[in-house]
């Protein structure tokens, strides 16, 4: 519909067409609409805006809420951070003294197990030198036997046991200093 057709139909002044202007229609619907405008002010509007507003509030509520919690947790991950630094500084640190400690070890062991070879050693050369001494004795009495045996047969007869002894004795000394 052109303009010129609403002025066409405001100026007839009465149609009753969907589009037909009434003007007393027009102000009754103007008085319904601020009377329900009213009482809808004084009845919903208040409740509408108070729950608005304790909406409001709820929310600002839990966003204090959360950025509280945001700001501990933040806290507790930085104290974990902390704990997790300082637990592996101590792991490294026991670590570094077991190392030590296993190394202290192991040199105690070496040490140990070399003066107990050295105290073996001695101890085999000391046996060795009894031995060699006591061989010595056994090998000296043997030759006295057999000199005194091969004397005795060269002379032909028994000599005594105890002097004969004592001679080859000092001559075997003698022998003996001279080399």
């Amino acid at each position: 519909m052109t303009l010129g057709m609403l002025a066409i139909l405001l100026a007839e002044g009465g149609g009753s067409g969907p589009f037909s202007v009434n003007p007393g229609l027009i102000i009754w619907t103007w008085i319904v609409f601020l009377v329900f405008l009213f009482f809808f002010r004084k009845t919903f509007w208040v409740t509408i805006v108070s729950r608005a507003e304790e909406r409001e509030k709820t929310i600002a509520g839990q966003l204090a809420e959360a950025e509280r919690l945001n700001a501990e947790a933040k806290a507790l991950l930085a104290e974990q951070q902390k704990a997790s630094a300082e637990a592996k500084s101590a792991a490294q640190s026991l670590l570094a003294e077991a190392r030590a400690a296993a190394e202290k070890e192991r040199a105690h062991g070496v040490e140990k197990g070399r003066l107990e070879q050295e105290a073996l050693l001695d101890r085999a050369r000391r046996d060795i030198a009894a031995e060699r001494d006591k061989a010595l004795v056994e090998l000296r009495r043997e030759a006295v036997e057999l000199a005194l045996g091969a004397a005795s047969k060269v002379i032909g007869q028994r000599l005594d046991a105890e002097s004969d002894r004592k001679i080859v004795l000092d001559y075997l000394a003698k022998a003996g200093g001279n080399h």
